[in-house]
């Protein structure tokens, strides 16, 4: 008798050890974006900060009105999450927050703050610029917004940084930018300084050498 409570008292105990466990590794990153800034949101995105890309507009053909909310829903599992919101337009001005854990909060407040775009903050440029890392100039934000206003859909996009002897992967994946077309480049916060490269459908290409992307939000094609 006394045995068989034993092993019925080790089995709760398991059990009050494994369900802590299985809690830890999941969560609920869904929040309400609420837009506090004097100008409409016309894109959101949320990816896990171990992404490398933003993924897709998470407000489809929705738009957020100054003071109004939209509830984003994510799907249960990672907490951690980078956020990108672009007001007015496609193309239009952007605000990020970086490495936020959705896990532990209902709502998130977007202001129209630059922040984080590397060059726009008056306050934080300075700093930036007062520590390079060695042989690499300014460090901010190099994310960009490509904009095609070109005739031809881009199919590769290369991003490197000037220092590099490679262009590393193609920045778009499987996606393409159609003419007319917006399409939000994602590059890890620290150097600014970067070789830039495109490839047209029609197979011919373009390069521009020692950009300062943290001082840019938009780049525009064709290249001039």
């Amino acid at each position: 008798m006394f045995r068989r409570i034993a092993i019925a008292a080790a089995a709760l105990l398991g059990m009050g050890y494994l369900i802590p466990a299985a809690q830890a590794q999941t969560g609920d990153p869904s929040f309400n974006l609420i837009n506090r800034s004097s100008r409409v949101i016309y894109e959101a995105y949320a990816s896990p900060s171990s992404d490398s890309n933003w993924g897709q507009d998470r407000l489809g053909q929705n738009i957020i009105p100054a003071g109004r909310s939209f509830v984003m829903r994510l799907p249960q599992g990672e907490c951690i999450y980078d956020l990108r919101v672009v007001y007015d337009r496609a193309g239009g001005p952007s605000e990020e927050r970086r490495n936020i854990n959705l896990c532990n909060l209902t709502e998130l407040v977007f202001d129209g703050r630059p922040q984080q775009q590397g060059g726009q903050q008056p306050q934080q440029a300075p700093q930036q610029q007062a520590r390079p890392g060695p042989g690499q100039g300014a460090r901010g934000n190099p994310s960009f917004n490509l904009v095609n206003q070109g005739q031809q859909t881009v199919m590769e996009v290369y991003a490197s940084l000037a220092t590099d002897q490679n262009w590393g992967p193609d920045r778009l994946g499987a996606d393409t930018v159609a003419p007319g077309a917006v399409y939000p480049v994602r590059l890890p916060e620290g150097d600014c300084m970067y070789d830039l490269r495109f490839v047209y459908q029609n197979g011919q290409s373009q390069e521009r050498r020692g950009v300062n992307l943290c001082e840019v939000t938009n780049v525009t094609l064709p290249l001039q």
